[in-house]
């Protein structure tokens, strides 16, 4: 399952920092159960327009980490908001595969 999102750096904030929040939040968002990795792409000729893709094992397991996460200690809770704070998000939603065509 796939959770993807569309990003737009707000203004008076950098690509690199958000870049660098998003990172340090996904590596704690990586080590809860069902977490496949996630992939921050930027949109070409679109500086601060990215599209960031989480993969999770199923929707289930993300749902329980995202939750668990809400409860986490504050320090982790500030590193998790931070990326939140530089950006504005519109969650495109939860995707599964349903089709794949391999190169020959």
């Amino acid at each position: 399952m796939k959770f993807i999102f569309r990003i737009k750096i707000k203004p008076g904030y950098s690509e690199k920092e958000y870049i660098e929040a998003w990172e340090r939040g996904s590596a704690i968002i990586q080590e809860c159960p069902g977490a496949k990795g996630t992939v921050l792409y930027r949109k070409i000729n679109e500086p601060g327009n990215l599209i960031a893709i989480a993969e999770w094992e199923s929707k289930g397991l993300r749902d329980a980490a995202m939750k668990k996460l809400d409860e986490a200690a504050p320090d982790v809770k500030l590193i998790l908001s931070r990326h939140r704070e530089l950006s504005e998000r519109e969650i495109l939603g939860h995707f599964e595969e349903i089709s794949k065509v391999e190169p020959r």
